[in-house]
C-alpha cells in the first residue's frame, strides 16, 4: 500500500500531464514534489503547493532511505534524467531520490517523454526495466474511446496509478 509518494517533474513538454497526476493523488497519500529547473523554465507555471523541493535541494528528506517513500513517479522523465539514473548519477534532487528508491527496492515508475527513441534511450530503458523500474511512456490508447485531451491524460494517469497499486477510477477499464 502506498502510504509516501514523490512526484518529480523533468523536462518541461508534458509538465501538465505531471501536475495533473500530482493533483489526482488521493488525499490519503502523503504526496512531495520535485520540479526540475527545466521543468519550471518551460511550463512558467505558478501555483502553492505544499511540499515542494527544489532540485537543488540534495539534502531533502525525501533523498534518504530512512524517509522511507513507498514509490516515486517521475513524469514526464527527460531523457537526460533517465540516462543518469541508468548509470547511478546523483547529482540533483530527482536523481539521488530514483537512487534511493533503487537501493531501497522501492517502487519507481518513468513516464519517459521522447519520440522516437534513441538506441541509447531504449538501452538505457532496458537496463532500468531489469532492475525493477517500471518504464511507461505516456501512450495514447484508442481502445478507452476518449473524446478530450482531458479524457486521455485521466487514462495515463489512472494507468501509471495501476502500476503502482494506487486505487483510482480515473478512466474506463477494458470490458467497462
Amino acid at each position: 500500500m502506498i502510504k509516501k509518494l514523490v512526484v518529480a517533474i523533468t523536462g518541461g513538454s508534458g509538465f501538465s500531464l505531471g501536475m495533473k497526476l500530482w493533483e489526482a493523488v488521493p488525499s490519503n497519500i502523503e504526496k512531495y514534489l520535485i520540479i526540475s529547473e527545466h521543468a519550471k523554465i518551460v511550463a512558467k507555471h505558478e501555483e502553492k503547493i505544499d511540499r515542494i523541493f527544489e532540485d537543488s535541494q540534495i539534502d531533502a528528506p525525501v533523498a534518504s532511505g530512512s524517509f522511507r517513500a513507498d514509490a516515486m513517479i517521475i513524469v514526464p522523465c527527460s531523457m537526460n534524467t533517465l540516462a543518469k539514473i541508468s548509470v547511478g548519477i546523483a547529482d540533483n534532487l530527482t536523481t539521488r531520490t530514483a537512487s534511493v528508491m533503487l537501493k531501497e527496492r522501492k517502487k519507481l515508475l518513468l513516464a519517459p517523454r521522447e519520440m522516437p527513441f534513441s538506441q541509447i534511450a531504449l538501452q538505457n530503458m532496458l537496463s532500468l526495466s531489469q532492475n525493477g523500474v517500471i518504464i511507461a511512456p505516456p501512450v495514447i490508447a484508442y481502445y478507452s474511446e476518449n473524446q478530450k485531451l482531458e479524457d486521455m491524460e485521466n487514462f495515463l494517469i489512472g494507468r501509471m496509478f495501476d502500476l503502482l497499486g494506487i486505487d483510482n477510477n480515473l478512466y474506463k477499464r477494458w470490458g467497462e
